[in-house]
């Protein structure tokens, strides 16, 4: 990769006037742009990508230019430096893969249709128009937009829209912002609109392919949060508006363009008559995820793409703080513990991973740096951490100064660590330092030598690990009183362990209370009886903290298989839906031990049937009319496992749901539906319906419907089936591009489908690059592999497919990071798989 060199530091842009000319017909479009700013040098550069520049005129005098596509700029002289005007005249192809101004296709009524929209992060803004596109090049933007329109279709945009002149949308200019954050959407569009108590416009829009009601729920969501931020952040939203909008084709889940939220559509839309509580409260926080942009990434913004962790960790973090605030009774920090922490947990415990703060050369490296697991969930961890530690009152006011002293900036993360010192009076940089700057997390050892309690920390790791002797500052959140604050050394001892029991009320001694900090707990062999002796009498977060740091701990090498299993078997008639859903991941990571169709799996069977059986009686197959939240979302876990036990009543009932519902599918309950459709396939699979489900895939507009076919049918024990799904893989009419890492992932799970799915990858990797090489996503592919490959045959495999790109920037790490994971597994079967077997014979 070349030296990347900084445009901001010879042109500051204070203004765009930016006209596009959109053709959806020849799938071009044209631009004239005039850009108004500071020249710092008389040798400027613009960055442009795949642009056809045809004029550039400084101060209304043409000047000669230079097009360099490596470095994706345009390059030209001027007389004199100072106060500038540079108009580009242009016109380019849209793109064909989620990213610049592009196209996304749906049906209405068989009759096909698109919208076109724009994603700009993190450097594609250069598609669409010249200009200096860095996060800290921030200016305003006067945006006027015509297109091949047609009867009924509309247009948005960041601001409001001032004028329709001769079919030329103009809207206001925008607030000072990042070119990133630039946005509009148009084609033939439905909405619905509201308002803020404070005067802010609200809107929700998708296509027609929709139900209008699916509008209601996300509409309902983002005033009430906006309202909540607003009084949180006690800094007022700077908008008129605040537009959310679905978009069929959709790489990312949602992009924060200031005033005009782009989404996924499942990430948006909620059917009113058939959705999963689950599915709700998914968009509910990805809305509070974006909103919370709206001040943390577009009022405030990162300097540079190195700091765009703290953007989305930040955020990450928020959404649960606003939708525990508007639907406390979701208790979503549950959800926090389920979702985030053991996605952290374990991609951070695999030797090679890379820290939250890492350096960025180039944005092209983000694709590689930036990793889902370690940014948001790592990344939103720690900032809970935080939080917890300063206490919500001084956290949020910090926020608040730093939103007004930086506002309409950039910053770094050193100013917010700043903000929340002043506010607090403790050193936050101290603090986080260790825990952003360093990869991997520790483990807390807790013993008894004689009278004194002995505290210790080191790196802890699943599968081989280097230790480079790393210390953290560890929030110990304990429930004793009498105890540090926080370790940050090596080692501690404390005296007279005795009178500490004693003045505690001899309770079990525990750490990191809440699940509010990112490490794990390893207490000695009396200790943990102490802590699991009273397991049913803790909270439901504790219980699942407690199962999973068992889960890590074997994983690691640090605690027998056997134990998780004793652990698991303490749940069998435990009615809290986190506690069951962390059983449920603890049972899954089992699997990789169980082989299909032998004594093993009978007997692991046996035991989720046993697990779960008291739930599944408890609430049965149907909703009932004024039960918890809980029970709503608990009822489809025990049916899954028992369904896939061979619960001879539960597999009757899918069966008999399916053949009430058998002419549409999609009426089945959504809470169950997945179950039903998979089972049907595992117990009744024919060509027919096979059939029926790629003809329900292809005329649904619910995505959510969508992913659970795509499941249930790559649950096929058939290997003409696996090839039909394969062959559908290169269909964009029905796979789309944004959905194909959920279809791969469904196939290379499995060890039926393994092979097929690899050896297709291996095939089509270049097409995969060409259809997704552009946003983060093709390198899911290499990640889901090494979640799933577990013979040295495979690894093999995988060595030789990933030689030619293993030291491209975008892969590197990723490749190493598989290689390692796989060769773990290896090593955990080889030592722990006759344990484990022989733990669930006994269990049963």
């Amino acid at each position: 990769m070349q030296a990347f060199k900084h445009l901001y530091n010879d042109f500051k842009p204070e203004n765009y006037h930016i006209f596009l000319d959109v053709n959806r017909e020849t799938k071009q479009f044209s631009g004239d742009v005039t850009v108004t700013g500071e020249a710092l040098t008389r040798d400027l550069a613009f960055h442009q990508k795949d642009l056809a520049i045809t004029s550039v005129l400084v101060d209304g005098q043409a000047v000669d230019f230079t097009l360099d596509e490596v470095s994706e700029t345009v390059a030209f002289a001027i007389a004199k430096t100072g106060k500038v005007a540079v108009a580009f005249s242009y016109s380019a192809d849209l793109t064909d893969n989620m990213t610049g101004i592009y196209p996304s296709y749906y049906e209405v009524d068989g009759v096909k249709k698109q919208l076109v929209g724009t994603q700009f992060e993190t450097h594609f803004a250069r598609q669409a128009f010249p200009s200096i596109d860095e996060p800290a090049a921030k200016a305003t933007f006067d945006l006027s937009v015509k297109f091949d329109e047609k009867d009924g279709e509309s247009i948005v945009s960041n601001m409001p829209k001032v004028s329709n002149e001769a079919g030329i949308h103009t809207f206001d200019t925008t607030v000072k912002m990042s070119s990133y954050l630039l946005a509009f959407v148009f084609g033939d569009m439905q909405s619905k609109l509201g308002q803020t108590k404070t005067g802010t416009q609200v809107g929700v829009f998708s296509t027609r392919a929709h139900k209008v009601a699916a509008l209601d729920f996300p509409l309902d969501i983002a005033i009430r949060v906006i309202e909540f931020y607003e009084d949180y952040f006690k800094v007022a939203y700077p908008l008129p508006h605040s537009w959310h909008i679905g978009l069929p084709d959709f790489s990312a889940g949602a992009m924060e363009n200031w005033g005009a939220i782009t989404y996924r559509e499942v990430a948006l839309l909620a059917d009113p008559d058939n959705s999963t509580l689950e599915s709700r409260q998914y968009v509910a926080l990805v809305i509070a995820h974006e909103l919370a942009h709206q001040w943390f990434g577009d009022l405030v913004t990162m300097e540079w793409w190195d700091d765009l962790w703290l953007n989305e960790s930040f955020a990450n973090m928020m959404e649960y703080v606003a939708i525990d605030a508007i639907e406390p009774d979701w208790h979503i920090w549950e959800q926090f513990s389920l979702a985030e922490a053991p996605m952290a947990l374990n991609r951070d415990a695999i030797d090679g991973v890379q820290s939250v703060h890492v350096a960025v050369n180039h944005p092209d490296e983000i694709n590689t740096l930036f990793d889902g697991a370690i940014v948001y969930a790592k990344g939103a961890r720690l900032m809970v951490m935080l939080r917890k530690w300063l206490g919500d009152k001084d956290f949020s006011a910090g926020l608040q100064a730093y939103f007004e002293t930086h506002q309409y900036g950039n910053t770094v993360g050193s100013d917010l660590w700043a903000a929340l010192s002043t506010a607090s009076g403790r050193d936050v940089s101290a603090f986080m330092t260790s825990w952003v700057d360093q990869p991997g997390y520790p483990v807390l050892s807790v013993t008894v030598d004689g009278d004194e309690l002995v505290l210790s920390q080191h790196q802890f790791f699943t599968g081989q690990g280097v230790d480079e002797s790393r210390l953290w500052h560890i929030p110990l959140n304990t429930n004793w009183t009498g105890l540090p604050d926080v370790l940050s050394e090596k080692e501690v001892r404390i005296p007279d362990f005795a009178k500490l029991s004693a003045e505690n009320g001899d309770q079990p001694l525990r750490f990191n209370a809440e699940n509010a900090a990112h490490y794990l707990v390893n207490y000695s062999d009396d200790l943990n009886e102490k802590v699991v002796s009273s397991i049913q009498t803790y909270d439901a977060i504790t219980k699942v903290q407690l199962i999973q740091s068992a889960l890590k701990l074997a994983e690691g090498g640090l605690a027998d298989y056997a134990a998780l299993v004793t652990l698991l078997a303490e749940f069998d008639n435990e009615t809290a839906n986190p506690v069951n859903a962390a059983v449920s991941q603890a049972l899954k990571a089992l699997e990789i031990f169980i082989d299909e169709d032998s004594a093993s799996e009978a007997d692991f069977k046996q035991f989720v049937g046993q697990l779960f059986d008291a739930q599944y009686k408890r609430l049965g197959w149907d909703k009932v009319a004024g039960e918890s939240f809980n029970d709503e979302q608990l009822r489809a876990l025990p049916i899954s496992w028992e369904v896939y036990a061979g619960n001879a009543d539960a597999v009757a009932n899918s069966t008999a749901i399916f053949a009430k519902h058998a002419s549409d599918i999609h009426s089945i309950s959504a809470d169950i539906r997945q179950i039903v459709l998979k089972n049907q396939i595992v117990e009744h699979e024919t060509a027919e319906l096979v059939k029926q489900y790629f003809d329900a895939y292809a005329n649904t507009t619910d995505q959510t419907f969508q992913r659970e076919l795509n499941v249930a049918v790559s649950s096929t024990k058939n290997t003409a089936t696996v090839a039909e799904i394969i062959a559908q893989y290169t269909n964009t009419d029905l796979v789309k591009p944004q959905d194909l890492r959920f279809w791969f992932s469904s196939l290379i799970r499995r060890d039926f489908s393994q092979d097929a799915a690899f050896a297709w990858l291996v095939k089509n990797w270049d097409w995969v690059q060409e259809k997704l090489g552009g946003d983060m996503a093709s390198g899911d592919f290499i990640k889901v592999i090494g979640n799933s490959f577990d013979t040295e045959a495979k690894l093999t495999a995988f060595i030789s497919f990933t030689d030619r790109f293993k030291d491209e920037p975008a892969f590197k790490r990723i490749v190493e990071m598989a290689k390692t994971q796989i060769t773990s597994k290896i090593d955990l079967l080889a030592s722990q798989k006759e344990k484990v077997q022989a733990a669930l014979a006994k269990a049963v």
